[in-house]
């Protein structure tokens, strides 16, 4: 088919990404802002070989499940892909990706469960730039003075400060009444750096110092601007990190995962695999003796030190792998084996050393955290392969009225 071409299709699935799926003259179609069962008229926007991309022109069968976008930026600036859709049935599109994603790597999953929230009104984090969205698929700005799935302090932000008076350039806004300053919103700038590094040592020990190397120094340390640390409390614990760097934005959500991250879990040892500033160690390590860490972004590790003064446990500034090559074996030496692991990779997954560790040291609880459906399936199937059985699954909703799927899976081992 050719850009232009109109054609009458029905959607068959959502995939990720939010698209839906057809077939039209015995190709696939990929077609934005669908729902399954639904059939268009549509016109051809991207022709290629394997398949074609297509835009809705007419609903000729409309699905009971179709809503009316309640944003009056929807389709316009480069967010959500749900909102005409009702909430149930989002929730539902979002477990079938989920689900899928397992399936095709033979995976028998359990029935999944849902960690979710409000669906409006959640996110405590926006960009901005030069003091709006960015609009789909464009490099132009779309000028704003709400957005209906922000925080009420992210909104308060946006009617009171004029486009003409919000910083240039691209800018991270997080506000959450969570957030421990007056007005529970912090907005970061571009990153400046100053003086204010942090050593840290192999226990959690800490002080503020032009950093010297030293024996027992796993990383150096860094250098990070004071003005862009957020301190939030989560479940009555503070908690500080890098506005700048990764951070959950929907803090609900991320309260009530992490209590179903603390049921039925302690023992000796835990490792907080790729631990960013520290938040599940915060909350888990009260079930262990000692916790450790071991994060590549040595800024989120400075804050996981703060964050875990009182705790005993040790910190590596180093990649997964490189952890794994150099130090796992002589911890478990001087510590003995890990009782449990958490794991919280970017959305590549784990790298391959670390998957083949943990599929070799067969540990008997592991809790993996994935914002990547097709990752987090294939790195389960690799430990479903050793062994280990999947014993949970969950979708941990943080991003309604997006196809967005961020997933919890709940992994144990009970021996030969």
């Amino acid at each position: 088919m050719n850009v232009g071409d109109k054609i009458v299709i029905k959607a068959e699935k959502m995939v990720a990404g939010g698209d839906c799926m057809g077939r039209a003259n015995g190709k696939t179609v990929f077609i934005p802002y669908a729902i399954p069962g639904e059939t268009y008229e549509a016109e051809i926007t991207k022709s290629f070989r394997d398949y074609d991309n297509a835009k809705i022109t007419k609903i000729i069968e409309k699905s009971n499940h179709r809503v009316e976008p309640f944003c009056k930026l929807y389709g316009i600036c480069g967010g959500c892909n749900m909102q005409h859709i009702d909430t149930e049935m989002q929730v539902e599109l979002r477990k079938q990706i989920l689900r899928d994603a397992f399936t095709r790597e033979g995976i028998d999953c359990p029935e999944i469960e849902v960690i979710g929230g409000t669906e409006k009104g959640y996110r405590a984090r926006i960009q901005l730039t030069d003091g709006g969205f960015s609009e789909k698929s464009s490099n132009k700005i779309v000028t704003l003075d709400e957005c209906p799935v922000a925080t009420a302090e992210i909104n308060r932000y946006l009617k009171e400060t004029p486009q003409e008076e919000r910083p240039n350039g691209r800018v991270h806004v997080f506000g959450d009444a969570r957030v421990q300053n007056d007005n529970h919103l912090l907005i970061a700038n571009e990153r400046a750096k100053n003086d204010m590094s942090i050593k840290i040592t192999g226990a959690g020990e800490r002080r503020k110092s032009k950093v010297k190397a030293k024996k027992n120094v796993h990383f150096k340390g860094s250098m990070l601007a004071g003005e862009n640390k957020c301190s939030v409390i989560l479940k009555d614990k503070k908690i500080d990190f890098d506005v700048q760097g990764f951070f959950q934005s929907n803090l609900e959500v991320l309260e009530k995962t992490i209590e179903k991250m603390r049921m039925n879990i302690g023992g000796t040892n835990m490792l907080d695999m790729y631990s960013g500033c520290g938040t599940f160690s915060l909350f888990l390590s009260d079930f262990f003796k000692k916790t450790t860490l071991v994060e590549h972004n040595r800024d989120a590790l400075v804050f996981a030190e703060t964050n875990l003064v009182g705790t005993t446990h040790e910190s590596y500034g180093q990649s997964g792998e490189k952890w794994v090559e150099t130090n796992a074996d002589a911890f478990m030496k001087r510590n003995g084996q890990f009782d449990a692991v958490i794991i919280d990779p970017p959305r590549q997954g784990m790298e391959k050393a670390v998957c083949k560790w943990l599929c070799d040291t067969k540990i008997g609880q592991i809790r993996s955290v994935s914002c990547n459906a097709s990752t987090h399936a294939r790195d389960a199937a690799m430990l479903v392969k050793a062994g280990y059985t999947l014993e949970k699954l969950y979708l941990l909703d943080f991003y309604p009225q997006t196809a967005h799927t961020e997933s919890l899976a709940f992994f144990g081992y009970l021996g030969d």
